[in-house]
């Protein structure tokens, strides 16, 4: 890297630069979409695969009470499911339906959709559209080096 580049200034750069990128597409509301609670459930249960309420809470950093208001409100819609633990019947376990997986895959279709959007509304000439795309590889192999 030149003398021109610091690694502290482009590492700067990019954080803030990626962290406004994800603040905004989480913020795009989706008709009948989840809530952040709710996607934050249900992507961690879909990464994490079955848990309990407690565990997912303590997970995601949030109140058991506030959990569980959460899974009531996913399980209503169906896209959770609460099963007796195998291991001890005292305990339920919850999952991702297939309802719920595809819940997941809209909200990030629906992002995919508003930045493909934007990338196309005329803000960004074909040469910045050819840097982005030569950018992602490299984020890509960036956050997978962290």
């Amino acid at each position: 890297m030149s003398d021109d580049l610091p690694a502290d200034h482009v590492a700067s750069a990019l954080l803030a630069s990626i962290s406004v990128l994800v603040r905004r597409v989480r913020q795009v509301p989706v008709e009948g979409g989840l809530t952040m609670p709710e996607r934050t459930a249900l992507s961690h249960l879909d990464r994490s695969g079955p848990t309990t309420s407690s565990a997912l809470a303590r997970d995601v950093q949030i109140t058991a009470q506030a959990m569980g208001a959460t899974l009531a409100a996913l399980r209503a819609r169906g896209l959770v499911e609460r099963r007796p633990d195998p291991g001890d019947g005292r305990r339920a376990v919850l999952t991702v339906t297939e309802a719920g997986l595809q819940a997941l895959r809209d909200k990030r279709n629906e992002r995919a959709e508003l930045i493909a959007r934007t990338l196309t509304n005329g803000s960004f000439t074909p040469a910045e559209l050819e840097q982005l795309a030569a950018v992602a590889p490299l984020l890509e192999r960036l956050a997978q080096s962290i």
